[in-house]
Formats: C-alpha cells, sequence, structure tokens
C-alpha cells in the first residue's frame, strides 16, 4: 500500500467515524460535507487539495459509499479572501445544510470562519494550515490540523466533540 492510499485512508476513517454520530444530522442515504479553497484569486495552486479530496470521495462513493451512504462533497471557491470565506462558508451551512466542513484550506480563511461554525456546532474537520492555532484542544477542540503528525488524524475519535 502506497503511503498516499494509506494517509487517504486513515483520514477518511476518521472523518467518518465521527461522522457516524451524527447521522440524524444529514439525509439517510448521504453525508454531506463542505470545503472551501482557492480555484481562484493568488493560492489557487492549493485548490489542487480540494480536487484530489473530491476525486478521493467519488471513488469510495463508486464503490459503494461508506456503509452504504453516499458523500456528497461541496466545495466552493472562495478565492483565499477571508470574506469570500465568510460568505461561501455561510450558504454551505445554512443553504445547503452540510453536516461538517472539511479540510478547508488556509490558516487566514479558516479563523474567519472559527467563531461562526463553533455558534452553529459545525465542525471543522482537518484544517488545512500550518498555524499551530489548530493544535490547540481548548481553543479549537475538533480534530487535528495539518500541523500535527498525519498518524494523529488516524486517531482521532468521536469522544473529542
Amino acid at each position: 500500500m502506497t503511503t498516499r492510499k494509506y494517509l487517504a485512508g486513515a483520514l477518511a476513517s476518521a472523518a467518518f467515524s465521527m461522522l457516524t454520530i451524527s447521522a440524524s444530522l444529514s439525509a439517510e442515504t448521504t453525508i454531506k460535507l463542505g470545503n472551501t479553497a482557492p480555484y481562484s484569486g493568488p493560492a489557487s495552486a492549493y485548490s489542487t487539495i480540494a480536487r484530489a479530496e473530491s476525486a478521493y470521495f467519488q471513488m469510495l462513493n463508486d464503490q459503494g459509499g461508506i456503509n452504504g451512504r453516499k458523500v456528497e462533497f461541496d466545495s466552493l471557491d472562495d478565492a483565499y479572501s477571508p470574506s469570500k470565506t465568510v460568505e461561501q462558508t455561510r450558504k454551505l451551512v445554512e443553504q445547503d445544510e452540510v453536516l461538517a466542513l472539511f479540510s478547508s484550506v488556509g490558516t487566514a480563511p479558516n479563523i474567519a470562519v472559527q467563531k461562526y461554525l463553533n455558534i452553529k456546532h459545525v465542525p471543522q474537520l482537518f484544517v488545512s494550515s500550518g498555524a499551530t492555532r489548530w493544535n490547540d484542544p481548548k481553543q479549537f477542540p475538533g480534530p487535528s490540523a495539518s500541523t500535527r503528525p498525519t498518524s494523529s488524524k488516524g486517531n482521532f475519535t468521536p469522544n473529542t466533540f
């Protein structure tokens, strides 16, 4: 098994173990996840992260989903602009009714929506950021960020929330 497949599997397993306890918040046949990423703007190269995640979820769906449930992964362009991230995140939460935000890209964009998501009780799963603020469980009681060793993502449990 390649490292890439191992990491992707660990990431998905950890995320879905948390999501199964919140199944009542999602449709019976789908798991709705949201994401913001810079598909345009100065950091658009980082959109490859969201594109790869989208492809991975499609592969899972093609293989029957997670316990028979399909993953609906809605990724919106925030152009790496915190104000645009707030707008797109509100759309994902209030209109699309996502269960969680998954691996949204960037430190400033994620900081801009952190309080809003906490108020709405929508978890930020696996924030794609190099900032250490996401590793402080007192301030951010969610799963690990990219600054923690990747192996810790596989050890994330639903008891974190």
